[in-house]
């Protein structure tokens, strides 16, 4: 069914909320993984964190990129790229240096957020294609919510119903980022553009510095053929719309 073009807010609104639902299902399912064999439950994460990198990936070469520098002119769109990069980096340092790690949740968020305000400005002129885009944001958001709370839960520093509390909270703020994409920025493409940009920049930053490191296993396939189907995802999304 194609959203009327004549209601984009609560169109935009409801696609954004369907799209961050997968977030805390990502998270429930990170919790029943446990009554896997040891030996399945270690390969099936690896896997699905290898999965919800190239689906990152993907996010980054078929739409952040893409769609942010359709919109700004080449030098503040490689400048927005490059501080995303450098503000990770300094905010990375400081979690680690403080005994923390959040870097698949950070990429989450900055993920899901600025492709969720896309969604927003996408929605009036073409509700097709919000439609498509609120699928592969779904699709994206379930491996990320899966492996940002596992990573979350085996820092120790939430557990149990508070960090599922953390991922359910997770979702209004996409209804909120599609709201602003429709009803502020889609008449501000720079601002968008360079939003999309530094998010590109640092999900670059995270995914080489703590996604793709834990990926590898020795004498196994699944993971990097994982990463493969991620950015197969993606792409799929992309040639669609």
């Amino acid at each position: 069914m194609i959203l009327p073009v004549a209601a984009p807010l609560p169109g935009a609104l409801l696609l954004a909320t369907l799209a961050g639902l997968a977030i805390p299902v990502g998270a429930a399912l990170a919790r029943l993984e446990r009554f896997l064999p040891g030996w399945l439950e270690t390969e099936l994460r690896h896997s699905v964190i290898a999965f919800g990198g190239g689906a990152l990936f993907s996010a980054i070469a078929l739409v952040l990129v893409p769609e942010g520098s359709l919109r700004l002119h080449p030098f503040p769109a490689i400048c927005w790229f490059g501080a995303g990069g450098l503000i990770f980096f300094f905010l990375d340092r400081k979690l680690s240096a403080h005994g923390g790690s959040a870097a698949q949740f950070m990429a989450m968020v900055l993920d899901y957020l600025p492709e969720a305000m896309a969604l927003g400005s996408l929605i009036a002129g073409d509700p097709a294609v919000a439609l498509l885009m609120a699928g592969l944001i779904a699709l994206q958001n379930l491996p990320e919510g899966f492996n940002a709370y596992r990573e979350i839960e085996e820092s120790g520093k939430l557990r149990g119903g508070r960090l599922m509390a953390l991922f359910l909270l997770m979702v209004p703020l996409g209804p909120a980022a599609a709201a602003m994409g429709l009803l502020v920025l889609d008449d501000q493409p720079e601002v968008l553009g360079a939003v999309m940009l530094f998010s590109a920049g640092g999900i670059l930053y995270l995914i080489f510095e703590d996604v793709a490191p834990q990926v590898r296993l020795e004498t196994t396939w699944g993971p990097p053929l994982g990463a493969v189907a991620g950015f197969m995802l993606g792409l799929a999304g992309a040639l669609y719309t």
